[in-house]
């Protein structure tokens, strides 16, 4: 079990820690100062510390350097105020492993500490020969079923096993990093490092520092050697998201890493070569970047040999109720919600609205109404107005009415031409049951034409589970086999 020390002279900066990390199956200590920490650090060898950088007596900064001095193999994260680049600044010239804006998100926290202690296991792994074991995930972890996901992630599956650099572009919100996830779990890199990095947080000082090291006395703070992340996926998978934050100047030395699997060091006299596959991942476009000089071409090329573009959770609405689902369990299980009930109906209201924050905007909504429910059974007036909770709606009713059963009729075609007129999809588009839209389907005499048919909807029809009726004649003048 990996043991973690938190060092805040505040304990509800300690507890709002140690709640971001509880659960993962670390073992957590505290540390009111710098001097009780080393203090606790002469009976006791943990693999990682996190402490905040402003304390009374000595800071942060200056317990990174001790660390460094006296037990060089424990991670440093520093904990900095929000937008303080100087702070951060000093933290990485003087050794830590990372740093965290205040306050730190439960997600951020999280993958940070994640990644410290991967990257020691590394460090032990090649000092001592013994193998480790990395935490693996696949392309099961997408949720959906909708064509628009499946081909991508078809296209992911056939490109994992190679050493091909990818580019994953999508919305903010899409799953992006779990589909480089599943790239790395599904190649030969699998028991390796997944290194990752987010371009749009790491400040433009610290850049070169962050992605390639430096060497000690490369600049005043260097106390020691100190690696970057892309020695760090050595052998492994290096996650470059937000690709398109990255400053001009650093992309000049990412190129030549693409090109000749070097890295240079700030102060080493002598490059380093490197073996790793680079997936890189953006919400931009990047072409719309190289064309008005914000990206160079040339790296853009490098990066854009195997492309996946990910559709955003509205070109997969059929994708919705299952992933509510999922949250809705999840959500429950993490906050001891066993009792309460999400009742199938309320589905199809998640599907009525178009999720411009893609998968993170459903999730948070999810757990933000199991959290606020009003009784042990999610109601109507529990959903957000967004999702049509409110008695004023924002459907304009037209001056002549309108026709209820030409309404009815019309969404229940699209929905059945949506999922190729497989019912048991369309009723869960729908919220409803399947029994309904087969009565209604009869009720308003939809078939799919015979090109429909020919196009694979027949297979749909008749598989054994959706069928209208066996070795009968379809209503458009043509047979199912």
């Amino acid at each position: 079990m990996k043991e973690i020390l938190i060092v805040d002279d505040m304990s509800q900066n300690r507890e709002l820690i140690r709640e971001g990390l509880n659960g993962l199956g670390y073992r957590l200590f505290e540390a009111e100062d710098a001097n009780h920490a080393m203090r606790m650090m002469q009976i006791r060898a943990v693999d990682l510390v996190i402490s905040d950088v402003r304390m009374p007596g000595r800071s942060g900064v200056e317990l990174v350097r001790q660390m460094r001095s006296e037990h060089p193999d424990t991670a440093v994260i520093l904990i900095t105020a929000f937008g303080s680049v100087g702070g951060a600044v000093d933290a990485m010239r003087a050794g830590a492993y990372d740093y965290i804006t205040r306050p730190a998100s439960p997600g951020d926290l999280r993958l940070k500490v994640k990644c410290a202690l991967e990257d020691g296991a590394k460090r032990n792994e090649n000092c001592t020969g013994a193998s480790t074991s990395y935490p693996k995930c696949g392309f099961e972890d997408m949720l959906g079923q909708s064509q628009a996901l499946r081909q991508i992630l078809q296209r992911a599956a056939r490109v994992a096993p190679t050493s091909a650099t990818v580019l994953i572009q999508g919305e903010t919100g899409t799953g992006k990093e779990l589909v480089a996830r599943g790239i790395h779990a599904r190649s030969d890199r699998s028991s390796k490092p997944f290194v990752t990095v987010n371009c749009g947080a790491i400040p433009r000082e610290l850049v070169e520092s962050v992605l390639f090291g430096h060497i000690k006395g490369a600049f005043t703070g260097a106390v020691m050697d100190t690696r970057g992340k892309v020695e760090s996926a050595n052998s492994g998978t290096l996650f470059l998201d937000e690709i398109g934050e990255l400053p001009l100047d650093s992309q000049v030395k990412l190129l030549r890493l693409l090109q000749h699997g070097e890295i240079d060091k700030i102060g080493a006299p002598s490059s380093t070569r490197v073996d790793l596959r680079i997936i890189a991942a953006t919400h931009r476009c990047l072409r719309t970047m190289v064309a008005n000089g914000a990206f160079r071409e040339d790296l853009y090329y490098r990066l854009n040999i195997v492309p996946l573009k990910l559709p955003p959770l509205r070109e997969r609405i059929e994708d919705v109720p299952e992933l509510v689902r999922f949250f809705f369990e999840r959500c429950c299980s993490k906050h001891g919600l066993r009792c309460l009930v999400l009742p199938e109906h309320l589905l199809g209201r998640f599907m009525t609205y178009s999720w411009p924050g893609n998968i993170r905007e459903l999730e948070n909504t999810v757990e933000r109404i199991a959290l606020l429910a009003g009784g042990p059974e999610i109601g109507l007036a529990d959903l957000p107005e967004f999702l049509g909770n409110g008695s004023d709606s924002n459907l304009n009713l037209p001056p002549d009415g309108i026709n209820l059963d030409s309404l009815e009729r019309h969404l229940l075609h699209r929905a059945l031409e949506k999922c190729k007129w497989n019912q048991s999809q369309a009723a869960r588009i729908l919220g409803l049951s399947r029994k309904t839209v087969i009565y209604r389907i009869r009720k308003y005499e939809l078939w799919p034409t015979p090109s429909t048919l020919l196009n694979g909807a027949c297979e749909a029809i008749t598989d054994g589970k959706d069928q209208f009726a066996l070795n009968e004649e379809v209503p458009g003048g043509t047979t199912c086999p």
